[in-house]
């Protein structure tokens, strides 16, 4: 078994990461499927390189906005039929 080294001070050692989270950023621990987590890194080594996680944050940005869209539209929609049915049938 090995030693350590004496000569290792860490009494001025701090916890946490060694970088900052970039702003806007939060640390998570999350759990994905392998095959989606597969899917992703081979997404990314097919385009040449960069980073998965970014890959993975643009897919699901790309959902959220569309399900927003979808939202926005739907209310539109309730609120042409409610109103309509408020007004009563115009000849």
């Amino acid at each position: 078994m090995k030693t350590q080294r004496r000569s290792v001070d860490f009494s001025r050692g701090r916890r946490g990461a060694v970088l900052p989270a970039a702003a806007g950023k939060t640390r998570i621990t999350i759990r994905i499927d392998t095959d989606v987590l597969d899917w992703f890194r081979d997404e990314v080594h097919r385009a040449g390189g960069g980073n998965y996680q970014t890959l993975m944050n643009d897919a699901l940005r790309q959902y959220v906005e569309a399900r927003e869209d979808n939202l926005e539209d739907t209310l539109r929609r309730v609120l042409r039929e409610e109103l309509s049915r408020r007004r009563g049938p115009r000849g």
